[in-house]
């Protein structure tokens, strides 16, 4: 009997040990929904993913990559497991999207208002030269002008990218608004950025798990906390912390050397 049990522990131990890691990609380049502090990842996005998985009895490894479109790549491939994305024909034969989204997101059109646009649909956006991230989506009617009309110059961050808005070597920069807006408040020249009243498109983030991965059949247990997060009023308390710490951290001045 002694045998047995001991034969049952340590098949469960084992079963414990060999519960892998949740592989979490990341491109920290969105205050507040995730952004570096130099030492870690740290908003929205992280603080939902480790709380879904936590309370499903999983660890979370957090993956960061050199752009957004290495990470829904991996993610496509089987090499991480989830990521926070926009959902899209496109990534939904390579991604099972949460019923449950994250967050309400409106994208805005951002400009130098040294060089202002005269821009009413998306359509007019053909006229000028636009500046994205790797990877990055805003909606089929969106995705389709730019492929149609090729002036989008590709970058890896968000910087590079407002950067050339500043000075003008690009005409826009469409962006997630309130994102958007909280990354230029302490830009270098970000006074001149502004975003259009025209909203391209509405989406939501959401939870996103490769198709590879052995979490594809949990999905609605993965529905069923994001629903209880967004009840209880986690997911509003953490943006809303999210973006006080991140303000924080950009108002501290840099130590002299």
């Amino acid at each position: 009997m002694l045998r047995f049990w001991l034969l049952v522990f340590l098949l469960l131990c084992g079963a414990a040990q060999a519960a892998p890691a949740v592989r979490y990609c990341d491109y920290p380049v969105y205050p507040p929904i995730s952004w570096s502090d130099g030492k870690q990842v740290r908003g929205l996005a992280p603080s939902v993913v480790k709380a879904v998985f936590t309370k499903l009895g999983l660890d979370v490894e957090m993956v960061v990559l050199g752009n957004w479109k290495r990470c829904l790549l991996d993610a496509a491939q089987g090499r991480v497991d989830v990521v926070l994305a926009y959902r899209t024909p496109q990534r939904d034969s390579d991604l099972l999207f949460a019923n449950v989204p994250v967050l309400r997101e409106e994208v805005a059109v951002f400009y130098n208002s040294r060089r202002p646009l005269q821009v009413d649909t998306l359509k007019d956006l053909a006229r000028y030269r636009g500046g994205l991230l790797f990877g990055e989506s805003y909606g089929e009617a969106f995705d389709q002008t730019v492929a149609r009309v090729g002036n989008i110059e590709w970058v890896s961050d968000s910087q590079q990218n407002f950067g050339k808005l500043i000075r003008g070597r690009i005409d826009f920069i469409p962006h997630e608004r309130r994102t958007g807006l909280l990354y230029i408040e302490h830009l270098p020249g970000g006074g001149d950025i502004r975003a259009l009243p025209l909203t391209l498109a509405v989406d939501h983030l959401r939870l996103g798990v490769s198709r590879h991965s052995p979490l594809a059949g949990r999905m609605p247990d993965i529905d069923r906390e994001l629903q209880r997060l967004t009840d209880r009023g986690d997911i509003e308390r953490w943006l809303a912390e999210s973006e006080a710490t991140y303000r924080d951290m950009i108002a501290q001045p840099e130590p002299r050397r």
